[in-house]
């Protein structure tokens, strides 16, 4: 990438001496095999999504699960402890317009609570995704930045309660599994 200079950044560090290989590491020898933050794509986020695997929990990093829709914040908290909803562990729940569009200033909205109704069961994680931001210091199985977003258009916004979603981290893949005529 070009920096201010002019230059890329590979061009600016060209030649620099590495000091502790131990912490600038050369590509043939990471310090894990994965990275931090996977970069997720699919017909549901064509343009990517991020998610950060070492705060998810790994049975849920391959999941398919119906969708339970919150078409905005204001929703979500509107509808998340309404005993009600029809929602369990293997839902899949989609907070939409929540982008730098959607929600202009794009709070830290990202991190869904789960519904009380599944933490007195036990409950303590589930596959979340949003167009949203979180902190990077949350956790949970939470797709984030899907792109492009609800409210410029993106899959996102067409997702219905009960439309079936799989997320698979280690493929890269996040589909809505809808037909074509939907």
């Amino acid at each position: 990438a070009m920096t201010v200079s002019g230059k890329t950044i590979g061009e600016l560090v060209d030649g620099a001496p590495n000091y502790n290989s131990e912490v600038i590491r050369p590509l043939d020898r990471p310090l894990t095999r994965e990275g931090g933050i996977s970069v997720l794509r699919g017909n549901l986020a064509p343009n990517g999504a991020v998610i950060k695997p070492s705060a998810a929990t790994p049975a849920l990093m391959q999941h398919r699960g119906r969708a339970v829709v919150f078409e905005n914040i204001e929703h979500y908290y509107a509808r998340i402890d309404d005993p009600d909803l029809g929602i369990d562990a293997s839902s899949v729940m989609v907070l939409k317009n929540c982008g730098p569009r959607g929600y202009p200033g794009m709070a830290e909205v990202g991190n869904m609570e789960l519904p009380a109704k599944l933490l007195k069961q036990g409950v303590s994680d589930m596959v979340r995704i949003s167009d949203a931001r979180m902190s990077g210091t949350a956790y949970g199985t939470v797709v984030l930045h899907v792109a492009p977003e609800a409210a410029a258009g993106g899959a996102l916004a067409l997702v219905r309660d009960g439309d079936l979603i799989d997320l698979d981290v280690a493929g890269r893949r996040l589909e809505l599994l809808v037909s074509e005529e939907e």
